[in-house]
């Protein structure tokens, strides 16, 4: 969700705002903008990595 909301120009804040956790302590609240930028750059640095070891192979 937080990819297709990025794809389509939202702000961190927007999408932290629209996303909700679903389980731990934390459950029904919202994830900070931090987090959110956390979570997209984590995705970011392992889809490039998957992508360079598949053109390698």
């Amino acid at each position: 969700m937080a990819l297709h909301l990025r794809e389509n120009g939202h702000s961190l804040r927007d999408i932290a705002a629209r996303l909700v956790i679903t389980h731990a302590e934390k459950k029904g609240r919202h994830p900070s903008p931090a987090t959110v930028l956390r979570l997209l750059r984590d995705h970011d640095q392992s889809a490039a990595a998957a992508a360079a070891a598949s053109q390698h192979e």
